[in-house]
């Protein structure tokens, strides 16, 4: 019983700043500043982002219980949104290989639609999928 209590008091708490970013590429920068500390690698895509929310390397390691607050999120929700996604799909289609064309076409005419994913909603799900990461998202406006 004394051990589940002191696992809680050893949750890692970590805050992205939307403030901090506007773009894409800029919330990579974020966090690699944030998650990576000392580290010689910075994340580049979706996928490296979701790559070292598993830990082992960064801050955290791969079991540790994470609270991630996600601070002015809306402000992120907007940045991430529509058009910024609607923007990294077509660079993605115009590059061509080794994209998936077609599969991005698709998830391009899902978003226009009003069915597909922004960015934003990309990554909280790449974060929730991280069930030992509690994301929390902030909107406190100063």
């Amino acid at each position: 019983m004394e051990s589940n209590t002191s696992n809680k008091t050893h949750k890692k708490m970590i805050a992205i700043n939307g403030d901090h970013f506007s773009n894409l590429s800029e919330f990579y920068e974020e966090a690699s500043r944030v998650l990576m500390k000392n580290v010689d690698w910075k994340v580049g895509t979706l996928d490296g982002f979701d790559d070292i929310l598993y830990g082992g390397f960064g801050i955290f390691e791969n079991n540790d219980e994470v609270e991630l607050t996600w601070m002015k999120s809306e402000k992120s929700k907007n940045d991430l949104g529509l058009k910024a996604t609607r923007e990294f799909y077509e660079r993605k289609i115009k590059q061509g290989k080794p994209f998936n064309v077609e599969m991005i076409q698709q998830q391009l005419h899902e978003l226009i639609s009003g069915k597909g994913q922004t960015l934003f909603d990309i990554l909280l799900e790449i974060i929730e999928s991280h069930k030992n990461i509690e994301l929390i998202l902030d909107d406190v406006k100063q």
